[in-house]
């Protein structure tokens, strides 16, 4: 059953499908076949894949019919092995293998399409009083011991089975009579983080200060012995029904026709073996769903009716699927994150919430940007909390794929086909997502007072560099613009002087920029470009572009790179200064170079400097070129 209204819910019913209709999953295709009426049908289930499909009329055997192209569709059964015993029910676990589950045991078979048979893989005998399967993990749990609260589980891979540890379920108090005291209803089993867990409802805690059902986690692992590690309170008694949406556990209560949600990720009251915890949000009705008229037009012009909803009818399958049997619709349970922003008032609760969610990228963007506008502005103190939870989400990614990169190209990947590469959630918001529609977005806006933009630029950069990432240098450069904006130079002084922004080229070229505006940004620049140490043609370029030829060739020399600099660049920037000194003291330097590399003062064609020996000439006559040495 369940969720909450559109603009102050958390939970969302969108799609619903007519029961009558059998519709696959993941398939947009419709099966239409007949059989023989043998009887009454008990069960009916394809195959994965659907291929093949096996029906259950009686308590002794299981029919099956192959739905194969050019395959005759005759039907053939395979009886249960075991004598007296009674089949409860079946589970295909792959495409081809299936268990039958009787009151006796389980048994395992292949079924062989062609030969129309089944053969025995294996079968293990044990009392069962009910069973449950979760298709997810392949794992069948079976009910045992006469108050059933022994649950057995067994794993199912690739025609084997393999005997979990079997684990007892804590029933309230203890049963006065010895009947069968745990219900198939009060369990289920769903994958919750990347791990299987049972979950029991409790409809009265185990302590007596307490009031109310609870829900109890077991952790099942394929090793190891099944653990109690969850408690989620209720706090209300009735009757409930659990799904499992989006790694949370949402449980419904039929009385007050609410849902509460639990995230066992969230930090909890560790009373040192288990978490306790209480829901996330407060109790909210899943959203109403109108239910069309069905018929002629003079009918379908009607109103939709609407579902009634938390019925009594409402049948739940794991891990969120809703059946109204009496009005014959199925939905599929879907929480919605952008109302959960307005009920989870504590923007690091919120944001620990949020970043576990698949579709949570754009809900998260938005409320960082509402955490840095008006009405909803938070303090820096909250500001830099959320900065580090996303850093951290961050962080983790790029450790990952920096791992996988190494293992790649070390070749150590062909040892290990398993490996993959890292997935990128929506959970990871980089500095692009934060610039584009955040960061930007906010400088741009001028709302709020400069100190408080400038200190959650910082703050987002201190973020950043606590979790040892490179921080773009476009972050740099809007923290620039927005203190040149408000004619903070003083400020960016500092900035650049403590090397509270990183050295970088582009960074540098845009102090250069600034220069009509701010005189020592050209000297910043450069200063910057030194550190860089791998920009040096950058700075050769900008001093060049100022006529400070003789800086430039200073600084060349400095580095010992004037034996291969280009002569015609040097003399180019010399004659456009339109000082003839200067030009005389460059050509004469490239001229002294020459008789030192190569014993002749004169340049080569290749250097293309003819039109500046004639310049020379025209402007310090033939005789001032400089002579050969001879010895």
């Amino acid at each position: 059953m369940l969720v909450s209204r559109t603009e102050d819910a958390g939970l969302d019913s969108p799609r619903s499908v007519p029961l009558p209709r059998h519709r696959p999953p993941e398939l947009s295709i419709c099966s239409d076949f007949r059989m023989e009426d043998k009887g009454e049908v008990k069960c009916i289930k394809f195959s994965l894949g659907n291929k093949i499909l096996a029906v259950q009329r009686t308590s002794k055997s299981v029919d099956f019919l192959n739905f194969i192209p050019d395959s005759p569709q005759l039907e053939y059964t395979q009886e249960c092995k075991t004598k007296n015993a009674n089949i409860l029910g079946f589970c295909w676990t792959s495409s081809t293998e299936i268990v039958f589950i009787t009151d006796q045991g389980i048994e395992f078979y292949q079924v062989l399409p062609e030969k129309r048979s089944l053969k025995l893989l294996k079968n293990q005998s044990i009392n069962v009083n009910w069973y449950m399967y979760c298709p997810e993990s392949s794992v069948i749990l079976l009910s045992t011991t006469v108050l059933g609260n022994v649950l057995q589980p067994f794993y199912f891979k690739s025609g084997t089975m393999a005997k979990l540890s079997k684990f007892e379920i804590e029933l309230p108090a203890a049963p006065k009579s010895s009947k069968l005291s745990l219900s198939e209803r009060d369990i289920a089993m769903a994958t919750i983080y990347g791990q299987l867990y049972v979950l029991y409802l409790r409809h009265h805690s185990r302590t007596s200060n307490s009031t109310g059902a609870e829900v109890v986690l077991y952790h099942l692992p394929r090793e190891g012995s099944c653990k109690k590690t969850h408690i989620l309170k209720l706090n209300r008694t009735g009757k409930f029904a659990l799904n499992v949406v989006d790694n949370l556990v949402v449980v419904h209560h039929q009385d007050t026709e609410t849902s509460v949600i639990f995230d066992i990720k969230l930090k909890g009251e560790f009373d040192g073996s288990t978490t306790i915890h209480q829901f996330v949000l407060p109790p909210r009705s899943i959203q109403p769903y109108q239910i069309p008229v069905a018929g002629p037009a003079s009918v379908t012009s009607q109103a939709p009716v609407p579902c009634k909803l938390y019925s009594s009818s409402w049948i739940v399958f794991q891990p969120d699927i809703i059946i109204s049997a009496s009005e014959g619709y199925l939905w599929s349970l879907q929480v919605k994150l952008e109302p959960v922003v307005n009920l989870l008032l504590d923007k690091g609760k919120l944001m620990d919430f949020l970043l576990q969610r698949k579709e949570c990228k754009m809900v998260i963007l938005s409320v960082c940007s509402q955490m840095l506008s008006e009405p909803e502005r938070g303090s820096l103190s909250v500001i830099a909390t959320v900065f580090d939870k996303l850093n951290n989400e961050y962080k983790k990614y790029l450790e990952a794929e920096q791992s996988y990169t190494m293992v790649v190209e070390t070749g150590l990947s062909r040892s290990n086909p398993l490996l993959k590469r890292p997935v990128r959630t929506q959970a990871v918001i980089d500095q692009s997502d934060m610039y584009t529609h955040v960061l930007s977005v906010f400088t741009e806006k001028k709302e709020a007072p400069h100190k408080f933009t400038i200190a959650v630029l910082m703050e987002y950069i201190r973020s950043l560099n606590q979790f040892q990432i490179a921080v773009q240098h476009y972050l740099y450069e809007l923290v620039i613009k927005t203190l040149v904006q408000h004619n903070l130079f003083y400020m960016l002084h500092q900035f650049l002087q403590y090397h509270v922004l990183s050295d970088s080229k582009p960074l540098a070229c845009l102090l250069l920029s600034l220069e009509s505006i701010y005189p020592p940004a050209h000297q910043l620049s450069l200063d910057m470009l030194k550190r860089l140490s791998t920009a040096n043609d950058e700075i050769v370029e900008v001093l060049l572009s100022k006529h400070q030829v003789l800086a430039a060739l200073r600084f060349i020399r400095g580095i010992g790179g004037h034996d291969s600099i280009s002569a015609r660049k040097f003399l180019d920037a010399a004659k456009q200064a339109e000082d003839e000194m200067l030009f005389y003291t460059i050509f004469r330097f490239f001229e002294q170079r020459n008789q030192r590399l190569r014993g002749n003062p004169s340049f080569t064609p290749g250097e293309h400097c003819e039109e500046h020996v004639t310049f020379f000439k025209q402007v310090f006559g033939e005789h001032a070129l400089m002579k050969p040495t001879t010895f």
